[in-house]
């Protein structure tokens, strides 16, 4: 008689457990939220950019006046003012010029300037990289004296410690965040410009031609950086693993910048990529002031002068650069904390 085999007692492995996955089974569903991240990504900037655009192209249409008649100027006749609406498409229903735009920047035409005659992305090819350079260096400067900054109130201050301290800190940050770009602009052309005859106060000349417009720029970003981080700081401060650090008695250094710092950043990044696209956009007025040869100063220039395809060329760029600054700073937050960002369902 044939004895059958005695039953496997042994504990099953831990990929087999009931709702426990197996190894290929976490990396297939970690590439499913990667992928369903950058399809949803993709989808919302598809979306804003059709918004954008149809954004750009109503708006100078709603503005009251001929862009033909600012164009030719008072004196030009009738029929050359009617022959010119007709060859630029302007005699055209809304929706057949909404239509026609669309279709010449689907080919990369951006147009031809009523003023100028040349084309759109000739001028904006010109001026992109001055305004470019103002806001990187606008931005670089907010961030390294936002940053320590604020870490240094952050361990200045923790647990109540120097409320002298916070006090100076809060009331200051505040003031200067609340300061407009264009009123803190005119302000430092009058004082160190026209009073003091320290640095140059119009165009783009050499370094010290950027150091007020950037100033200008910076100030207010920087202080509302430096505010969020020391609340991210401080919070990260009272955790239980950098009071692990401190119990092992690492030098404040290690602690407060090799285990805190990192930590506080998450935040901070999205702040971050937000005031890249305020300090982009916040060149309009600040070139305008300083009569910097940037796209700030076209885009004022064109609206006065209702130059259609210029106002929308520059609008967009304006526009797509903000959105691609939101884009990557998703993408950062995403790398860095797959949780956020990665596991929305």
């Amino acid at each position: 008689m044939t004895t059958r085999p005695p039953a496997d007692t042994r504990p099953a492995q831990p990929d087999q457990r009931a709702g426990l996955a197996r190894p290929g089974t976490l990396v297939g569903l970690a590439h499913h939220r990667w992928t369903r991240f950058a399809v949803r990504r993709s989808g919302r900037l598809l979306m804003s950019l059709w918004v954008l655009v149809t954004a750009a192209f109503l708006m100078i249409h709603l503005v009251p006046g001929d862009p033909v008649r600012a164009s030719l100027g008072p004196t030009a006749s009738a029929e050359l003012v009617a022959a010119r609406r007709e060859s630029l498409g302007l005699d055209q229903p809304l929706w057949a010029q909404y239509v026609t735009y669309l279709r010449d920047l689907l080919t990369g035409d951006l147009g031809t300037s009523f003023g100028s005659q040349l084309p759109v992305a000739d001028t904006i090819a010109q001026r992109l990289p001055a305004t470019a350079t103002l806001a990187l260096l606008a931005f670089l400067t907010a961030v390294l004296v936002a940053v320590p900054v604020g870490v240094a109130v952050a361990v200045a201050t923790r647990r109540g410690r120097a409320p002298r301290t916070e006090l100076g800190f809060a009331s200051t940050s505040v003031f200067l965040a609340t300061i407009p770009d264009f009123l803190l602009a005119v302000a430092l052309v009058w004082v160190f410009g026209v009073t003091l005859g320290w640095l140059p106060i119009a165009g783009q000349d050499g370094a010290a031609s950027f150091v007020l417009p950037v100033l200008a720029l910076a100030v207010g970003p920087a202080a509302v950086l430096a505010r969020i981080v020391r609340v991210e700081m401080l919070a990260v401060l009272e955790t239980d693993y950098v009071r692990t650090a401190r119990a092992k008695r690492l030098p404040p250094a290690a602690v407060h910048l090799g285990h805190a710092l990192p930590n506080a950043v998450t935040a901070s990044l999205t702040l971050g990529g937000l005031l890249l696209g305020q300090l982009v956009a916040g060149t309009v007025l600040v070139e305008s002031v300083f009569a910097w040869p940037g796209l700030g100063s076209t885009i004022v220039e064109s609206i006065l002068a209702k130059d259609y395809p210029l106002v929308q060329g520059t609008v967009l760029v304006y526009g797509i650069g903000v959105l691609i600054v939101n884009t990557l700073v998703d993408v950062a937050l995403a790398v860095l904390d797959p949780r956020s960002t990665i596991g929305e369902s």
